[in-house]
């Protein structure tokens, strides 16, 4: 037996509500979702070698209780026990055994039996025997129930929701009948509709993928009165079972019919279970419905009744078989003679049931009054015990024989309409489940309705093959009519269409008729090879299918079905030895198939700590960065080599990062490069890069760390933030290499607020290296200075390179205009790039951060206007840094206030105002103070006033060459330059200095732009105009 793969059906959307994606069986569709083959896949595949076969029973019982209180007593004896079946009218031939006990057991009387009915106690006979298998011979019980409430109640029927108490007495009973061990393992309601499932404690382990649900069909088309609840469960990782309870539509009319058949459609149509996780852990891409196992069992009360006959001569026909349970009990044998009185309009004939008005007919006249009247030729049906059953035409089975014909269930699959795809039901050798009066044994309906008896009760069943069976013949019938009509449309000439004719000429009426399969035909019990949807042989036996006559508790009889199932399931320790088996062989082909890469840090060069060697080598901790500071890139290079026998495609993937952090490929301070272009080098921005290396080649990949981002830098500072993270090498079809990089964090003064940097003692904040100022006026970080020394020491700077600059560009006579005719220079200049540039900025960064000499770092041969470019960019990068800024948010509001306060009086904000407001924070003053001096100086410097001739006093040879590049030039020319420089430095120092709230129109931020450049421009215009008015 070895398994096949099985498919999955291509999606179709069903109009009718509750459906779920669903199609027809595609051989070429997969039935899972996932391609990878993992290791529980791997073992998947080879289930056959852990699976061994194993039988057991199952019993599947269905009983309409009819609400009556008292049922539940009944419930052990005759489902679990399997007693309550009549000798006479059970309709299978007992075994020498069964007869002896039944024959030898003292069993009760049908009239002591009936004559002590009670609700208190079941109704089943004292001391009967146990005809059909039971206990602990049964591996799993299914029980159905209808009617457990009164569905004839609209609030009943109506209710939105099932109330689960009715059900917990029948779960009670049916726990305590059944032997210990036994367990609960499916369980579905809807209204009075009841299924259970038990199994023994060998079958229960072995269950998994338990889904049930329910379907209504009753009022509006959707109520629960009536409807359907099921159940699916998988048998030992490999069997797939679905069992289905349902109560159809009730009545006898032709409108009634129609119904059941709309019900039963419904139910198929609307039952969905969830999907199955395979023996591979992958879940089947769609979910299952009825048709999509490999054993279905329909069951319940289907309401499906006896057709063109008159529902009172059926009843008195029948009542002359079971008179014979009435022997002795002269008082139900006279009630039963009394219903038998009138003559019937039926005879007997050749096995079928005709009009009693032919004399050739064997009628059945009426009955007479005393049982022992040898004079009547009718009394009883005569008993021939020599005679088989079959071919006796006053037997039981002939009389069941010649109703069944009638039986609508049976019309209904043989025409078609409901039930036809291949589904089967047992040998019916007894009486009809409904109706019988409450109490007796065989009193079919004495009311004044006399319902007609039916076989309203039944238990169907289908295997895989029976529907497969179905549909091929479905499709074969389906092509030879398309092939038919084909050949009829072609206009084919006489003669040649009479000898086609011979070949395609197709009466479906016809043609075929005498080896048409019946589902109604189809009372066999031989068990047939089933291939299983996992591609395991299967077989399924009906060994009993019979009804309980001597339970009296409710109107209908029990009905019980006792199947043997050949099944195969998973061994669980030769699924522990494959399992094992297949790792090693994964293991195996992994480490020899799949792609292997080595991963190397390169040596360092400039620091002692530097790792080296292989990733994952003892002691080494990936890739150090070694110390890193504000602004200043550190590189890294590793090499990655493919040292296996195949390609390896390699790329950095996202890393799993701690809430609040930045997700990617790598944190925001880090830069990966590789040494060649991608393989999806034109793909979307935002897709990972991917590089393949074949066997023996190796890229470099360059790792940068540059941190500029001075959120950031403030949390480096005040340490709630590190540089140290882990890289995701994927290698696809292999393992991750997981790269740690770290970075020492070197302590910067810039990002700083001016309360701190004034407490950092002489030395630089380096000292500070694993301290923090807080800000706070403790006696260990007390106030030293009275602005940061850094500001002090750039603006000093500044003041004396400008004018040694100035004069060394006009010493050399520099080709081209000088660039103090750039308004905003020294501070905006044209864009410098290169390693020198950037060396120069590092190198003032250091100085500051160190508080080292400026005349130390710089190279003897930097020109001084290259320096002065150098701590200008330094100075305005600085500032602009400052936690709080110079002039802070609430001070730059009060000030905004007194301005526009001003505007509204028509009067002017002065300079000496705006320096009250920042007295309250003396740092704050002395800071604003020292910038907007030093950048009038450099103002004077670049653009010095022409004064009056009479003024004029002896100048140096450096101030007349000054003076000469502007004469002949309009004595206004140097205001109007010095206007624009005043501008200039306004600009870009009003947006580093003030920290203002963001404004989210336009007119209103232009307008508090201006008036921040207003207040710095009127302090670099102090010498000139005496603190104008801003």
């Amino acid at each position: 037996m070895s398994p096949r793969a099985e498919t999955s059906p291509t999606p179709q959307l069903r109009a009718t509500p509750g459906a779920f994606p669903s199609g027809p069986a595609d051989p070429e569709s997969p039935n899972i979702i996932s391609t990878q083959l993992s290791l529980s896949q791997a073992v998947f595949e080879r289930r056959a070698e852990y699976t061994r076969s194993y039988q057991t029973r199952l019993k599947v019982g269905t009983w309409n209780v009819a609400s009556l209180s008292g049922t539940q007593k009944d419930i052990g004896a005759w489902f679990v026990d399997g007693k309550g079946v009549s000798e006479d009218l059970c309709g299978f031939a007992l075994d020498d055994e069964e007869a002896g006990l039944a024959k030898a057991g003292d069993i009760e009387t049908v009239r002591s039996q009936e004559d002590r009915q009670t609700k208190k106690e079941p109704t089943v006979p004292w001391n009967d025997v146990a005809l059909l298998p039971g206990g602990d011979e049964i591996g799993l019980y299914v029980l159905g129930l209808q009617e457990i409430v009164d569905i004839s109640s609209a609030a009943e029927a109506l209710r939105p929701y099932s109330d689960p108490h009715p059900a917990r007495k029948w779960k009670r009973a049916v726990a305590e009948a059944l032997p210990k061990g036994y367990q609960q393992v499916a369980e579905q309601q809807l209204i009075g509709l009841f299924m259970v499932i038990y199994a023994s404690p060998s079958i229960a382990p072995t269950i998994s993928s338990v889904s049930t649900t329910s379907v209504g069909t009753g009022l509006l088309g959707y109520m629960g009165n009536k409807g359907a609840v099921t159940a699916r469960i998988v048998l030992g990782e490999t069997t797939r079972i679905v069992f289905v309870n349902c109560h159809l539509t009730a009545g006898t009319e032709k409108g009634n019919l129609e119904r059941r058949n709309w019900d039963s459609a419904q139910i198929l149509s609307r039952t969905k279970f969830e999907p199955i996780y395979n023996g591979g852990g992958v879940m089947e891409e769609f979910s299952e419905g009825i048709g999509d196992e490999d054993f279905a069992f329909w069951f319940g009360d289907l309401n499906y009744r006896l057709d063109s006959m008159p529902g009172e001569d059926v009843r008195r026909l029948l009542m002359l078989h079971t008179q014979k349970q009435y022997e002795g009990d002269e008082t139900s044998r006279r009630k039963i003679d009394f219903e038998l009185s009138e003559q019937t309009s039926l005879s007997l004939r050749s096995g079928e049931f005709v009009d009693g008005s032919s004399e050739d007919d064997l009628s059945l006249p009426p009955a007479t009054n005393t049982a022992s009247d040898s004079s009547d030729p009718f009394p009883t049906l005569p008993n021939f015990d020599s005679t088989d059953p079959a071919s006796d035409p006053a037997s039981l089975q002939t009389t069941l024989s010649s109703l069944l014909p009638h039986d609508q269930l049976h019309l209904q699959m043989r025409t078609g309409k409901a039930f036809y795809d291949g589904w089967r039901e047992g040998h019916i050798g007894f009486l009809p489940t409904y109706k019988y009066d409450v109490g007796s044994v065989g009193m079919f309906d004495s009311s004044e309705k006399r319902r007609a008896p039916s076989w309203c009760d039944r238990i169907l069943y289908r295997t895989r093959k029976d529907r497969l069976e179905y549909l091929a013949k479905i499709q074969g019938e389906q092509e030879i009519k398309k092939r038919d009509e084909e050949m009829r449309t072609r206009g084919i000439d006489d003669s040649a269409a009479e000898d086609e004719a011979v070949l395609f000429d197709y009466d479906p009426e016809t043609d075929g008729a005498q080896d048409e399969y019946d589902p109604a035909d189809d009372d066999s019990t031989d068990s047939e090879v089933v291939t299983t949807r996992s591609g395991f042989e299967e077989r399924l036996h009906l060994d009993y299918y019979t009804s309980h006559q001597r339970v009296l508790s409710s109107d209908h009889k029990p009905l019980d079905a006792v199947f043997t199932l050949t099944y195969e399931a998973v061994d669980s320790d030769l699924k522990t030895k494959i399992h094992q088996e297949v790792a090693r062989e994964l293991d195996k082909a992994e480490n020899e198939g799949r792609p292997v890469v080595t991963v190397v840090v390169d040596p360092s060069q400039d620091i002692d700590d530097s790792p080296e060697g292989k990733i994952g080598s003892p002691g080494v901790e990936g890739v150090n960065f070694g110390a890193v500071r504000y602004d200043r890139p550190r590189r890294r290079t590793i090499t990655v080599a493919n040292t296996g026998r195949v390609s390896a495609t390699v790329g950095f993937v996202d890393r799993s990062v701690e809430p609040g952090r930045s997700g990617g490929v790598a944190p925001l301070w880090l830069k990966i490069e590789f040494d060649r272009a991608s393989d999806n080098d034109n793909a979307n921005a935002n897709a990972l890069r991917e590089y393949t290396l074949r066997p023996g080649d190796a890229a470099n990949v360059e790792l940068t760390i540059h941190v500029t981002d001075i959120p950031q830098v403030r949390r480096l500072n005040d340490g709630v933030e590190n540089l140290e993270d882990v890289l995701v090498l994927r290698i696809q079809n292999g393992r991750d290499y997981f790269l740690p990089v770290r970075g020492s964090w070197l302590q910067s003064a810039f990002g700083r607020s001016l309360d701190k940097l004034i407490r950092i003692p002489e030395g630089g904040v380096r000292r500070l290296q694993h301290q923090r100022p807080s800000g706070h006026s403790h006696e260990e970080d007390a106030v030293k200075w009275s602005a940061p020394r850094e500001l002090f020491r750039l603006t000093e700077s500044i003041e004396d390179l400008v004018e040694r600059s100035i004069a060394e560009w006009e010493m050399k006579a520099e080709p081209g205009s000088p660039p103090w005719q750039d308004a905003g220079w020294p501070f905006a200049m044209k864009t410098r790039e290169g390693t020198a540039w950037e060396g120069l900025k590092q190198s003032v960064r250091e100085s500051l951060d160190t508080d080292s000499d400026f005349t130390l770092l710089f190279p003897a041969e930097t020109p001084s206007i290259r320096r002065l470019e150098a701590l200008a960019e330094t100075l305005l990068t600085f500032v602009a840094s400052l936690e709080d800024g110079i002039i802070t948010a609430e001070m730059w509001l009060e000030i905004e206030k007194g301005i526009l306060e001003r505007e509204r009086s028509k009067k002017t904000l002065g300079a000496d105002e705006v320096l009250e407001i920042l007295s309250s924070t003396p740092a704050h003053r002395v800071s604003f103070t020292f910038v907007t001096k030093m950048l009038m100086r450099l103002a004077h410097e670049i653009t010095p006033e022409k004064p009056a001739a009479s003024e004029r006093t002896p100048r140096t040879s450096k101030e007349s060459s000054r003076e000469s590049q502007s004469s002949g030039a309009d004595s206004a020319a140097p205001r109007v330059q010095r206007h624009e420089v005043d501008a200039a430095f306004a600009a870009l120092f009003a947006d580093a200095m003030i920290r203002a709230p963001a404004l989210v129109r336009e007119k209103e931020r232009k307008a508090s732009e201006a008036r921040r450049r207003a207040v710095v421009e009127v302090f670099l215009r102090a010498d000139w105009e005496e603190h104008g008015p801003i």
